[in-house]
């Protein structure tokens, strides 16, 4: 009796993309490298590399780049940033280096101090379409820092 639905919520399971949670109090040295999305709240001191979505906590702080399709942070981050989806900064959020992505949303309030290269969603051009020439991506330098009045 048990013992089949154990095996048929396993089987359920299966479909399901992998999320991993790394809580507050958390402290890790050297490369993480996840599939699927992933939380983080702790400290991490090296590189973090994801092909899903890597979400920074508020009290998130990371002392290396990140690499994944999609990050959303509202911690700190010291170290670059590269996204092949799109990256999304919260109004906690504090990037100090340079961060490339297709699409770029940066909240009021956020600290970032850095390149920042976005390029947007822009169709791609099949091999047989002429090439016009394209504009080259901006590189622009932002350092906003909003204090309370």
């Amino acid at each position: 009796m048990f013992g089949s639905t154990s095996k048929h919520k396993e089987l359920e399971m299966a479909g399901e993309e992998t999320f991993t949670f790394l809580a507050r109090g958390f402290k890790f040295k050297g490369t993480l490298t996840f599939e699927g999305t992933v939380r983080i709240d702790g400290v991490v001191s090296g590189a973090i590399y994801s092909k899903g979505t890597v979400i920074l906590g508020e009290h998130a702080v990371i002392e290396g780049d990140i690499g994944a399709g999609t990050i959303v942070s509202s911690g700190t981050i010291n170290g670059n940033v590269t996204a092949t989806e799109r990256v999304h900064l919260l109004p906690s959020a504090a990037l100090n280096g340079d961060l490339k992505t297709p699409s770029l949303k940066v909240e009021e309030g956020v600290r970032l101090h850095g390149n920042c290269e976005a390029e947007g969603h822009a169709k791609s051009k099949s091999v047989e379409e002429p090439r016009e020439a394209a504009p080259r991506a901006a590189k622009i330098r932002i350092s906003q820092r909003n204090e309370a009045l």
